[in-house]
């Protein structure tokens, strides 16, 4: 492709900037927009949404040479000419004299590839989702308001070293040029924003600082959500609730090491999942030796767990500057590669599901200790919103929004590491120049914080590694008796800080490999106990057995582990359940009697989640009527099966509490399900007639229009902790997963070329482009996208060139 300059105007799909919003008029000091009548406002709604969202709801193809058009190359503000390159799939490839051009192209480009995504992300994360949906997002709204995001990003970002402010400064300074291009063409926008209202806004250091803090989730309030519903309910004395913490604790934090020495609370939980979803919730990693290889190099492979929607929640690029050489997976909006791989070190990382987070009844402190923010909620279609959040000194108070349960007289606080400053993109950028462990390492210490991340690492010379990279609280009180401490008691202060220098590390160990997936990281703890919440064994078990099983591993066997679709939690809690059954006599029945045939696929079943396979519909529908009738059903006042359907309860304490029923009961409990599990299998014959990969854009979850955002809807193997995970709840009809295992990488660090990365979606954000959703075939049967270094490769690999210029 020859040098090109940027056309005068446009007129490919899309639409103009979307139309301004109705002025703002002020009654009694608060401001507030005129609603019309009922119908006047239902009209204009369906004409906003219809008419300017047409583009958003019946996209027209976009080829990869029209979408480059739009793409600015002359009069930039760059300190020299920059090449670059892009693939078929539009993954670009940038070549820079200066560390500074690079940054500013990279927003270029992350504003061209997603800019109606992060427009979103920017709203998401800064609780604005009413001026988008209207006023039923304005209890969220509030909520998101409280937790605040962004809370602390100016004084971060005055906090930045040079070289960090530097750099973001000249990643925002590219975002915004690519909007007042679009701007000054007259567009085309993304389709999103006439559907959604969105209005091009310029964007500053504190927005991306945001919309890390929003990647950057404590997935442990999660986790926090059912146990205040369970706390809230009968209050901490009660015994109840006190074995509902304790099993938490135990389920949650007793497991295996990577190395060692109500309606509106329904609400709450299904925001926090969404958060999470945004977040790097989950995921695998696995760093081979050489010794164990079959290339005689180090290898490394790891795959995210996010949420399932389109755009991903990643894009592939790669870069060249004076400082950096890199290709991988980059959060949208950030100015960093987070996964991936330099000519001497490649990385990734899982969830480590830290303490970085704490709660605190604050009701003894006096209103003086409080200071108040007052916040305008702008609401599309309706009146706008003034509320006031209430900052106690150990964070915002989070009771105060309807949607946090709490207990009367109970004032609750968040304290949050995300509120005070870092300075992860620093950390980031020294970890992309890092060619060994020893500078990987040094790279998070002292800066890094949220969300603290258990980061594998490989390199050229041959040794693996991994790196505790967080910012964790010194806890006097070590494992809590409570979940949310009392303000002023000393033991619950946080005293001082550790981080990656001096958390645990572990360097060549001596069985060949490291596994992680969120995991226990360590048996050492040192200062502090690093996590309450860590996931089942299972999946590093699972990791650890097929990587001992292939040895010597080739680069083959780690992409079949990302596809492994076996669960061994289920297959022992399928056997204890199948010798139940016996004990109380279900197997002496005839053949033909109703829940046989489902006692029979399950017998014997090795946890095996083929999409094609019939015995997990039976598993899990047997497991969902065994546990809503242990735990009292889903829809009574006191019951636990919200809590207790977490997968670390039931493969701990699922088959001792149905045992502590009298045989009689469970005899009726263990035949109703399994005859259940028989009628379930007449409509879902097969896991992946049951169990579905609907992939769709994230307004798909929208009410009328969200079915103009579902662009496929596949069968799909896994479940909820299998190494590829296809998380769902537990179930006995259709549904689809809702997050999982939406990215891959793997690298050979004996050759520089040999890295392979695959998007479930693609590269491009544009609803129509023909790169929108091509990775995802690439991603349903097994293969990647091959993304090179060398310079002879690239220029082979990355055959559109484009020249920018100053």
């Amino acid at each position: 492709m020859t040098d090109r300059t940027i056309p005068s105007s446009s007129t490919s799909e899309g639409t103009g900037s979307p139309p301004a919003s109705r002025p703002a008029q002020t009654r009694g000091g608060s401001t507030f927009r005129r609603p019309a009548g009922r119908g006047a406002r239902m009209v204009a709604a369906a004409a906003m949404l219809i008419l300017p969202g047409c583009a958003a709801l019946d996209p027209k193809p976009v080829a990869v040479d029209k979408r480059l058009q739009t793409f600015p190359v002359n009069g930039l503000d760059l300190e020299r000419p920059v090449v670059l390159r892009w693939t078929d799939e539009q993954v670009p490839f940038i070549e820079a004299d200066t560390d500074r051009d690079l940054a500013y192209t990279l927003g270029l480009v992350h504003a061209h590839l997603r800019l109606g995504q992060i427009n979103l992300m920017k709203r998401v994360a800064q609780g604005r989702l009413s001026e988008m949906g209207g006023p039923v997002a304005g209890d969220i709204d509030r909520a998101l308001r409280i937790l605040g995001f962004g809370r602390g990003a100016t004084e971060t970002a005055a906090a930045l070293p040079p070289e960090s402010r530097q750099w973001v400064n000249a990643f925002v300074k590219g975002l915004n040029d690519y909007q007042d291009r679009l701007a000054a063409s007259r567009g085309p926008w993304p389709p999103e924003f006439a559907l959604l209202g969105i209005r091009a806004e310029p964007w500053t250091v504190e927005d991306v600082l945001t919309i890390g803090r929003l990647a950057g989730t404590d997935i442990n309030w999660l986790a926090w959500a059912g146990l205040l519903r369970e706390r809230s309910r009968n209050g901490p004395d009660d015994a109840g609730w006190k074995t509902a913490w304790t099993r938490a604790i135990e389920a949650g934090h007793g497991n295996a090491a990577s190395f060692g020495p109500n309606e509106t609370h329904a609400r709450l939980e299904k925001l926090l999942a969404d958060l999470a979803g945004l977040s790097r919730t989950g995921s695998n990693s696995v760093a081979v030796s050489p010794a164990l290889s079959d290339t005689g190099s180090a290898l490394i492979a790891n795959d995210p767990h996010l949420g399932m929607s389109l755009p991903n929640f990643w894009l592939l690029a790669g870069m060249r500057s004076p400082s950096y050489h890199a290709v991988g997976l980059m959060p949208p909006g950030l100015p960093f590669v987070a996964v991936g791989r330099n000519p001497g070190l490649a990385w990734g990382g899982t969830n480590m599901r830290a303490l970085s987070s704490q709660l605190y009844d604050v009701s003894s402190l006096p209103e003086s200790a409080f200071r108040t923010e007052t916040h305008t909620i702008r609401t599309r279609f309706w009146f706008d919103r003034t509320v006031t959040v209430r900052i106690s000194p150990y964070g915002p108070v989070m009771s105060d929004s309807d949607l946090i349960p709490s207990r009367p007289g109970e004032v609750l606080a968040l304290r949050w590491l995300g509120h005070q400053p870092s300075d992860e993109i620093g950390a980031m950028l020294a970890a992309m120049r890092a060619g060994n462990g020893t500078e990987f390492r040094a790279a998070f210490a002292e800066r890094y914080s949220v969300s603290a991340q258990n980061m594998l690492w490989a390199d050229r010379a041959g040794h693996i590694g991994q790196v505790l990279a967080a910012r964790l609280p010194v806890r006097p009180d070590g494992i809590p008796d409570d979940m949310i401490s009392s303000a002023g008691d000393p033991q619950a202060e946080w005293t001082a800080y550790v981080d990656a220098g001096s958390l645990p590390a572990a360097v060549d160990p001596a069985e060949g490999f490291i596994a992680s997936a969120n995991n226990r990281p360590t048996t050492t703890t040192g200062l502090v106990p690093i996590g309450l919440f860590f996931s089942t064994d299972e999946r590093v078990e699972r990791l650890q057995a097929v990587v001992r099983a292939s040895t010597p591993v080739s680069i083959d066997d780690l992409k079949r582990l990302q596809q492994d679709v076996t669960s061994p939690a289920s297959a022992k809690l399928a056997a204890a359940l199948v010798r139940t059954a016996r004990v109380v006599g279900l197997g002496d029945r005839p053949a033909e009697a109703p829940g046989q045939r489902s006692l029979a696929l399950i017998d014997g079943w090795q946890g095996v989640y083929d999409a094609d396979a019939a015995a997990p519909v039976a598993f899990e529908q047997l497991l969902k009527t065994v546990a809503t009738a242990v735990y009292g059903g889903s829809d009574g006042a006191d019951s636990r099966l919200g809590f207790a359907s977490n997968w670390t309860q039931l493969t701990r304490y699922l088959i001792d509490d149905l045992a502590a029923l009298p045989p009689a009961e469970q005899a009726r409990i263990l035949s109703d399900g399994l005859a259940a599990a028989d009628e379930t299998l007449n409509s879902f014959p097969s896991w992946g007639t049951m169990h579905r990969l609907r992939l769709g854009h994230l307004m798909g979850q929208a009410p009328v229009i969200g079915s103009f955002f579902t662009y496929g809807d596949w069968p799909v193997g896994g479940s909820r902790e299998t190494p590829m995970k296809t998380a769902h709840d537990l179930v006995d009809d259709l549904h689809s997963a809702r997050y999982g295992a939406q990215s891959r990488h793997v690298s050979d660090l004996g050759d520089p070329d040999a890295n392979w990365f695959v998007l479930l979606g693609g590269q491009d954000g544009w609803l129509g482009s023909t790169t929108f959703m091509d990775q995802a075939s690439l991603w349903r049967s097994g293969e990647y996208l091959k993304l090179p270094l060398t310079d002879a490769a690239v220029k082979q690999r990355f055959g559109r060139v484009m020249t920018l210029t100053p």
